[in-house]
Parts: structure tokens; C-alpha cells; sequence
């Protein structure tokens, strides 16, 4: 059975800690299903790791949508969240109309939305509508040519704001809270005074639980590693050194071998080209 806010809900209650991983694919989907890892988001991340972007905005609602089918076709018992894109709810009738198609036609459980206060009116009205929501504070991507890639509520005036962002998206009826590059300890004292949980990215053990993106945690880049993340696997390097030898086998013909390859009886291959003979060795004969 697929995982349900009321069990997001009693998690945090019996502290018991939240894993939320990025997913994108069909593949990807699939081996998260094959571990007891509850949630699933199907982030505008994408537009950094899958398409090259260098920031989330370039990213569009029907590219989550896109995503979002073939995740959920992967999928079978995790929850899937599913981020609603930079300017893509500049209104609640726009929001509306753009969380209806990630559900209706990606088939997402949930979305995910950046803002705090000014967004509360927002998520009322999707959560009064049957859409459940999922918050983004802190550090949000989708503003990031305004507030730069960099830790947020490091001032009094600031941490205040935040806390006073996650209280009004409780308020509003989110049923989650992402908090993503705050202080640790900023990030613990939000947790404590919140009902509904919150899930970290960069801000330290305190949340309910963490999210962390696909590529990150497996290794599939070689470039600089964020300090908010951790590698669990190299598969960047076990996928090149598997390319590299699939390369040199075909170039050496090594490969494919007969065990690779179909055969057909001698006979009728000389029929179909209209030759005399046609020599295949003795051990010719038809596939089945």
C-alpha cells in the first residue's frame, strides 16, 4: 500500500525520522520501491542534474508532469511529491490549474511549493480543494537570482520570518515543511514548534526527517560535492569503468559472443539469400 499523510503524520509523532530521495525515471523509481524509503520527490532539481541547467527556473510544469508519469509507474508505495515550478503559481487559480495537472495527469499524491506567508493563502486553497501540500522555506532555488545560493536565517530579523513562515504554512494546512540550508539549530527550534514535520536539506539533524537529491547520494557526479550531502555509492566511476569495458569488447569483438547471438539453420538461410551454400559451421541449426 501506498504511503499515506497519515502515516507522514505518525512518523513524526512516534519520532520516528522521515527519508525522502529525489527520483526523476521509471528506473530509479523502481529500485526505490525496493526499499522502505516512505517518500519520494520528484523535484524541479531536474533542471540541474538531468537537463544541465545551472538553477531550477528554466524547468516547466509539463516537464514535472512528464517525470512525474514515469516515476509514478515505477512506483508502488512510496509518496509522491511533486514540485510545482517557478511561476507556476503566481495565484491560487493558477496553482489550481497547474497541482490539478500534476496530479490528474502525472498522478502525484502531493505537490511542493517555495514561500511562506504570502503562499499561506495559496495552500489554503489547494489543501480546501483536496491537494495536499508540501512547503519549501529557507533556502529556496526557484528564487535564487534574488537571495543567491547561500544559508538563510543567519539574522534575527530573518530566523523570525522563517519561523513565522512555517507557523503560517502549518496555519494554511501544509502537511510538511521542507527547510533547506537554515542553521541547525534554527531548524530544531522550528521542528519543536511545528505539528506537522519538517524535512531537512542542509539544516542539520533537528528535522523530522532529510531529503536528498538522486545524483548526490549515489555519486554519479565527479564535480564538487555540496557539504549538505553525503556519497553512498562512486556509481559515476562503476558506470564509466562499465562503459569503458563494453567499449573495448565491442571494438576487440569480443563481444557480442554466440551466446549473444541467433542462429538459423544453414539450409534455410541458403534458400533465403538464393545461394548455392552458405557455410555456418557444424553446429548450425535454427533458433527457437
Amino acid at each position: 500500500m501506498r504511503t499515506q499523510l497519515s502515516d507522514i503524520q505518525r512518523m513524526k509523532d512516534r519520532g520516528e525520522r522521515l527519508v525522502m530521495v529525489t527520483a526523476y525515471d521509471y528506473t530509479s523509481a523502481q529500485l526505490i520501491d525496493r526499499t522502505d524509503i516512505p517518500l519520494i520527490l520528484v523535484g524541479d532539481s531536474l533542471g540541474m542534474v538531468v537537463q544541465g541547467n545551472s538553477s531550477t527556473v528554466p524547468v516547466t510544469i509539463d516537464e514535472i508532469v512528464y517525470h512525474t508519469k514515469a516515476v509514478m509507474r515505477g512506483s508502488s508505495k512510496a509518496l509522491v511529491v511533486s514540485d510545482l515550478t517557478f511561476l507556476s503559481y503566481t495565484s491560487p487559480e493558477q496553482a489550481i490549474q497547474n497541482a490539478g495537472k500534476l496530479m490528474q495527469l502525472g498522478g502525484c499524491g502531493a505537490v511542493k511549493l517555495e514561500g511562506g506567508v504570502t503562499m499561506a493563502p495559496t495552500v489554503r486553497r489547494l489543501v480546501d480543494l483536496g491537494i495536499p501540500v508540501m512547503g519549501h522555506l529557507g533556502f529556496t532555488p526557484q528564487s535564487v537570482n534574488q537571495i543567491g545560493m547561500r544559508v538563510q536565517g543567519k539574522t534575527v530579523a530573518h530566523a523570525r520570518q522563517l519561523l513565522e513562515d512555517a507557523l503560517a504554512l502549518e496555519a494554511a494546512g501544509a502537511f510538511a515543511i521542507v527547510l533547506e540550508l537554515i542553521p541547525a539549530a534554527l531548524a530544531k527550534a522550528i521542528t519543536e514548534r511545528l505539528h506537522i514535520p519538517t524535512i531537512g536539506i542542509g539544516a542539520g539533524v533537528g528535522c523530522d526527517g532529510e531529503v536528498q537529491v538522486w545524483h548526490d547520494i549515489l555519486g554519479l557526479y565527479s564535480d564538487h560535492l555540496p557539504r549538505h550531502t553525503k556519497r553512498y555509492a562512486d556509481l559515476g566511476s562503476t558506470i564509466e569503468q562499465a562503459l569503458n569495458q563494453y567499449a573495448h569488447e565491442v571494438r576487440e569483438r569480443s563481444f557480442p559472443t554466440a551466446a549473444n547471438s541467433s542462429v538459423i539453420d544453414a539450409k534455410t538461410l541458403t534458400e533465403a539469400l538464393g545461394e548455392q551454400s552458405v557455410s555456418l559451421g557444424a553446429n548450425a541449426k535454427v533458433s527457437v
